[in-house]
Formats: C-alpha cells, structure tokens, sequence
C-alpha cells in the first residue's frame, strides 16, 4: 500500500535518515523498532507530511505521492498517533478530535450536538468511557493518549502510524487499544506500531523493521524473530541483563508518609521506603499513583496526614522544602513538567542546582556545560550541541535529560514517575543499572510504573494501588503478575 525507498533527511550537518526503506502493505501491522535517535520519529514526520525527505520516493497504491504538509498526508488517508499527545489545553475533548473539520448545520455554524455524539460513538469503538465535553487540561497522559488515538480513528484512515501509543498506558488500555488496531487491521488498513515494549510488538505485528543510527537494517516476519536478535539489531551490541538488580541493604527508614489523603483522588496512604530500598508503586491508569507522588513532593496539596524525610516532617505543598531535604521528582509528563522546551539541554540539565554552581552569585555557562556534559555523557544523551533546545531532541532523550537533572542533585529520596516511559531498550538497563547502583549508595528509590515486568525485575516491595487507596503491600518474594494485577483490580485486599 505504502513504500519509501532511498528516504534521506538531513538537519543542517546532522542526516537524521540516510536511504530508508520501508513498505506497509494492507492488512498488515508492521513494527518499527531502533534506539532513541535511531530515527523513527523523522521517518514519522515524512509519513504524517511534516518534514519533506531530501531525497528518495514515496509511492501509495502504486503511484508517487508527495506529502508537502499534514494535509496532504490526511487526504491520502495517512492518521499519525504522536509519541506526545499535542491537544489544545483549553477546548474539549470533542473540540480536540474534529479541529478544522468541525460537523456544520446551516449558516455555517458549528453542529455541537453531532460533534459530541461522533466523539461519543468513537471512545465506544475503543472501549473507554470519557466526557466529550470535558477540557483537555488538567488530563492525564493515559487520557491525552486516548484523545489521539480517537482524533486518528476519526479519519478512517487506510494507513495508521502508531508512535508509542502505548508508553503511559496500563495493561487494559493496551489491550483496548490493540483490539482496535487488529479490527483496523483485518478491515484492510495498513499499521505501522512503533514500540519500545517488544511483547507488544510481537503480540501485534506480522513484520518487525530495525533501524539504527539514521539507517534501514533489516525487516523480518516477526515469526522468524527473537527478542534477542532484535536487541542485537537494534543496538548492534550485546546487551546484558535489563533487570540488573543489585541485592539490597535496607537501612533506615528514609521517605515515610502517614494518612495521606485528599477528597477525590487517594485516601488514608500510609507507607515507608528505607535507604537502599526500591519499592515500586503499581495500579492500573487512574488508580491515583502520580497524584500521591505528587503531593509527597509538594506539588500538590493533601488534606490531610503528613510526610516525613529522615524523621523531619516536610512543610504541605512545598517543592523547594523538600529538595532541600533531598528529595528529587522525576514526573509523567516530561514536556509538560520536566522541561522547559525552549531552553537549551544544559540549562535544562542544571536548573534544579543552579546556585551550587554560581561563583559568587553569577552562574557561568562554562559550570552549566560541565555540568550537563557529565551527566549526558553518563546517560547517553544523543544532542547535537547541548546548546540547542531541548525540543530538538527525540522523546527518549528528552526523558534522559530530566534524569540527569534531578540525579544531579545528589537525591536522598528519588521519587521516579515511568522513568523508562519512551527510552530504548539498551537505555532501559542502563536506567534500571542506575537505579540499582543508587539503592547501593543508600538512596531510597520510590518507582511509579505501568510495566509489570519492570516492577517485579526491580522492586524490592510493591506498593499496589485501586481506586485510591492501598490495597496490597507486597515483598519481592511474593510478588509476581498474578498477584499484582489481582490487588490493583481489586480483587484482592491487603
């Protein structure tokens, strides 16, 4: 249905693709896979008509197709489901799906009604339930995604470009959403999934394509593939354990929260991470793990109860009390809460410590440049300058610079919210190593994360919420995915 051959892309001296290959044929779900940087995201923004490739064709149905903008690739039937939700904050959700092709009735005036019920009839088709007339703001990652992913059903599109549509969903979500893809799919509807999540990848795609530094390296029926060979691939390397989980030496008690709770959104949270341990907070989307995170680190406030670092209860609501106490928050949402996307890398990298490295009250670039330097080095940040903006960067990298940031201060508490959301999978070990290296060091790690297996690979206890509340406190010993999914459906109690 669609092919590209010989695609190149440059940006300035930098080739982000160099002679790309790739077909998608109908009735197929074919992956894309590579590291951060590997240039998935370009070949994207040629398909949705974004970016325009400086050399090689695009042909569709047999004839050339030039794709000069985002409506062009609309017309020809090409729907692109972004890595980043991109909904405009202040309308609703209905508003959002059907933007600049809103249902008219006479006068030319907007059908409200038929907009709402299309919207209405489109979250049916995927499963969910969601307000059509609620505003996009204030949406979490999960329901941003959904949003999207509607927008793109919307088009009845004979081509679907899927970039991490899954990365902040839980395990329902996802497969909600890849019942969709199948129907989409076996209707005759050509599926390109980009993944980093390889279970997925080979639960739905009949083709695997692996790109690597800009360039086209192999497409294979999944069938004849292991994770093993794609890793390989992928990263042209041997990768070593992606859980290299240390044995902890639990200290004391380090982070300890009593009686959190906050009308409608989690009630009575009363646990405790030790210095050395990683105790991970698990929970289906909205179960209310990113709102208890939150107002431990004074983002938001509680109604009631009480945090406590070392003993010391922390003032409600005060983000600059509780780095000073050290604590570090690495949140969901890294564009819109742990980046300031206009700003270079370095400025990013050291905004949280940028008074430690000032010389008599004047912050020289040259500090922010050793500074941020390291720590890209040490995470493995692909950036063309680190002066550049740090919109320039791919969605694993930006998320690589958000913890460099916060693992710059020297954290005590590192509180980490999806910390491998979006990041290849030879990055992923070296985060997950990260991790484990600081529990070492006596760092009390608490993990929020939607990835099972990245829960039971790394955790030594799993805190499991619903609805909430705290409904299982489970030790590394106990904890597999029977367990966990049972106490965050609630089928189980503590």
């Amino acid at each position: 249905m669609l092919v590209l051959e010989d695609v190149s892309k440059s940006f300035g001296a930098v080739a982000a693709l160099r002679d790309v290959r790739l077909d998608l044929r109908a009735g197929e779900a074919h992956a894309l896979v590579g590291e951060n940087g590997a240039g998935k995201s370009t070949l994207v923004k040629i398909l949705a008509g974004a970016h325009q490739p400086d050399a090689g064709t695009i042909t569709m149905d047999g004839r050339p197709l030039v794709l000069g903008n985002p409506a062009d690739a609309r017309a020809a039937g090409i729907a692109v489901i972004y890595q980043e939700p991109t909904l405009f904050a202040d309308l609703s959700v209905a508003e959002n799906i059907f933007m600049g092709r809103q249902p008219l009735r006479s006068g030319r005036r907007i059908d409200t009604a038929a907009m709402r019920t299309r919207a209405t009839d489109l979250f049916a088709r995927l499963g969910v339930q969601m307000d059509p007339d609620r505003p996009a703001r204030g949406l979490s990652i999960a329901d941003q995604q959904l949003v999207e992913i509607a927008k793109a059903l919307s088009f009845d599109a004979k081509v679907l470009v899927m970039d991490e549509p899954t990365a902040a969903l839980s395990g329902v979500e996802v497969e909600r959403l890849f019942t969709v893809a199948r129907s989409l799919r076996d209707a005759g509807a050509a599926v390109l999934f980009i993944s980093h999540r390889f279970d997925e990848v080979f639960a739905l795609c009949q083709r695997i394509t692996v790109m690597r530094d800009g360039r086209w390296v192999s497409t294979d029926p999944a069938d004849e593939l292991t994770v093993a060979d794609v890793v390989r691939r992928m990263v042209g390397r041997e990768v070593g354990d992606l859980y290299p989980k240390e044995p902890a030496s639990i200290g004391e008690p380090r982070l300890e929260v009593r009686g959190l709770h906050r009308a409608g959104a989690f009630h009575d949270i009363a646990f405790t991470v030790h210095s050395g341990e990683i105790v991970a907070l698990a929970g289906l989307v909205g179960a209310g793990r990113s709102e208890v995170i939150r107002a431990v680190f004074g983002v938001d406030r509680y109604d009631s109860g009480e945090v406590l670092v070392d003993g010391k209860p922390l003032r409600r609501a005060d983000t600059s009390a509780a780095i000073a106490a050290g604590l570090a928050l690495v949140p969901e949402d890294r564009r819109q809460q742990g980046l300031i996307m206009d700003l270079s890398v370095e400025r990013n990298a050291t905004l949280p410590r940028r008074w430690s490295l000032a010389s008599l009250g004047l912050l020289f670039g040259s500090a922010e440049r050793r500074s941020a330097r390291d720590w890209a080095d040490r995470l493995q940040v692909k950036a063309r300058r680190l002066g550049d903006p740090v919109s320039t960067l791919s969605g694993g990298n930006q998320q690589k610079v958000v913890l460099a940031k916060w693992l710059a201060t020297e954290p005590r508490v590192l509180i980490v919210d999806e910390p491998t959301r979006g990041i290849d999978v030879g990055t992923k070990a070296e985060v997950h190593r990260l991790l484990s290296r600081l529990a070492g060091e006596g760092v009390a790690v608490l993990m929020v994360s939607s990835e099972l297996p990245e829960v039971l690979g790394m955790a030594d206890r799993v805190l499991v919420m619903h609805e909430g509340r705290l409904a299982a406190d489970i030790p590394r010993t106990r904890a597999d995915e029977e367990s966990v999914m049972l106490a965050a459906t609630g089928q189980e109690s503590r």
